[in-house]
């Protein structure tokens, strides 16, 4: 299943190894999931992992970024024609537009006003998470 995540929940899921985005994470190391993005998309991962106040160790971000970039899908996109009202958040809606997401995960589902997603499904990291149960049980008969 192709998805897109967003930054807060690739941090959350691993800041701790509980929880959804946890989950949502381990999931994408394994290949259970594959994630659409771009350079931006990338970019901002790069950026936020790098942070001082995460504490995560350069090689290991670099290592994650290496596999994310590898197992996933690169999208090129093009811009909304109705602005988010984050532009910050823009690169994330737009590839999962483009990529033909089965959705985009966030922590922050208020930043994706549904008028302005364009039908994709934008979900919370539990939501998600029962999504993807339903579709493995519908996908297996």
């Amino acid at each position: 299943m192709k998805i897109v995540l967003d930054t807060n929940v690739l941090v959350a899921g691993l800041l701790s190894p509980f929880g959804p985005c946890a989950q949502i994470v381990r999931m994408v190391s394994s290949g259970a999931l594959t994630l659409c993005l771009d350079a931006r998309i990338l970019s901002e991962y790069d950026e936020v992992l790098g942070r001082p106040k995460f504490g995560f160790r350069t090689d290991k971000v670099a290592a994650l970024l290496d596999h994310i970039e590898h197992s996933g899908t690169l999208v090129a996109s093009s811009p909304l024609a109705d602005p988010l009202p984050d532009p910050g958040d823009q690169p994330f809606l737009e590839v999962a537009v483009a990529g033909k997401a089965a959705c985009l995960v966030t922590g922050n589902r208020v930043h994706f006003p549904v008028r302005q997603c364009q039908g994709t499904k934008v979900l919370s990291p539990s939501e998600f998470l029962t999504f993807h149960q339903k579709q493995e049980r519908t996908d297996s008969r």
